[in-house]
């Protein structure tokens, strides 16, 4: 086996674009991530504050919107685009607004989402874009619609608008040659979120991957989904896209399961979801002429080893079917080291009002502190640099 390696604990390339004040606000940050009991203070003292109209915007927007999210509008985002474009990163722009639930709101984020494929035409720092279809449908109707339940009128009035507007920003992403992903969500609404994405490669994938689905490989079926997916696409004659994460719902899930007395849809242990995840690259790599993917992660070792496999197999760091994606504010150590190195890397970059952004940001904190090692990890990389600096 071949040694080749990058070296993920780079963390002058990792933090080249901070200056010494963001890095120790970014420390600082962190710290307060990494205490469980002070993370859980925080985030509930975030929602009391908003729900009782406390004016606590501001010092939400100067701390962890800063850290995590681009800005409120598309606009505020430039900068970062030119910057993360600069160390030859990818801007994945998200519009982060959740728990709407008129036709109304569902219409006006369609558009705001068409508006960042609008903004992603010809601009080479903006390689995917993104949406989530619990932001443009009622859950109600989708979740009825993943236990193919029957609908009446109404439904099936709610269910047509859902297609539409899936469809709609599709259609307008096909039209410009702009890649969109469409997000993985909670087990009990993703068949209905995975039929429309099927629909979507089979209608618009003919040529190219524009439409990407998520598959969560913390679900003990999504290794067998991903396979089948494939012999669907080849029979189909269409380009299977997709994107690889663990999961982000874990905790909910578990929850859900035992309050109804169903066997939990994900894997008992971090070690089955590892091994589901790394055989789901080596399947995707396996089959790299025929789909696209992306290895979207923060885990190291999963890094390090599709980097270590590209190079046995010869695969070259820019081949036009692999990507990676990190998160905004963290894995800069992974994202700037591949960037570097010529592989595709993009980053989710959120984006909205601040206290439309809250849900998104607190379920970010609430994750990092349930993910075993994830702070610690960004910790330890931002105290190295703090001391390569001698600012420690």
């Amino acid at each position: 086996m071949s040694d080749f390696k990058l070296d993920f604990r780079d963390t002058e390339t990792a933090f080249a674009d901070k200056t010494n004040a963001q890095l120790k606000e970014k420390y600082r940050l962190f710290k307060l991530l990494n205490s469980p009991i002070l993370n859980s203070i925080g985030t509930g003292a975030a929602r009391f504050a908003l729900a009782i109209g406390l004016p606590v915007e501001g010092l939400i927007k100067r701390t962890i919107f800063d850290q995590f999210c681009g800005g409120e509008t598309i606009e505020e985002c430039d900068g970062h685009i030119a910057a993360l474009g600069a160390a030859g990163i990818g801007t994945i722009l998200d519009y982060s607004v959740e728990g709407r639930s008129t036709e109304g709101d569902f219409d006006s984020t369609k558009a705001e989402i068409i508006r960042t494929i609008e903004r992603s035409k010809n601009d080479k720092n903006i390689p995917f874009c993104v949406f989530k279809v619990t932001g443009i449908a009622p859950l109600g109707t989708l979740e009825r619609m993943s236990g193919k339940k029957k609908l009446d009128a109404k439904g099936q009035a709610k269910c047509e608008r859902i297609h539409n507007r899936v469809d709609e920003i599709c259609a307008y992403a096909h039209s410009i040659n702009q890649p969109v992903f469409i997000d993985a969500e909670d087990s009990w609404i993703q068949d209905a979120i995975d039929r429309l994405a099927t629909e979507m490669m089979e209608k618009y994938n003919k040529d190219d991957a524009i439409v990407f689905n998520t598959l969560q490989m913390y679900r003990k079926d999504r290794l067998q989904y991903l396979r089948d997916a494939r012999k669907r696409a080849a029979a189909g004659r269409y380009t299977l896209a997709v994107k690889l994460v663990r999961g982000a719902y874990m905790e909910k899930e578990r929850e859900r399961a035992y309050e109804l007395k169903y066997p939990s849809p994900i894997h008992d242990d971090r070690e089955g979801t590892d091994r589901d995840y790394d055989a789901a690259i080596d399947y995707c790599l396996k089959h790299v002429d025929e789909l696209a993917f992306v290895a979207a992660t923060h885990n190291e070792k999963s890094t390090e080893s599709l980097v270590q496999k590209m190079h046995e197999l010869g695969i070259k760091p820019d081949h036009e079917n692999i990507f990676f994606s990190q998160l905004y504010g963290m894995g800069d150590n992974l994202s700037y080291v591949l960037a570097k190195n010529n592989y595709h890397v993009s980053k989710y970059l959120p984006y909205g009002p601040v206290r439309d952004a809250v849900p998104y940001l607190i379920r970010r904190a609430e994750e990092n502190s349930s993910v075993a090692g994830q702070v610690n990890r960004e910790l330890e990389l931002i105290e190295r640099e703090l001391e390569r600096r001698r600012l420690a």
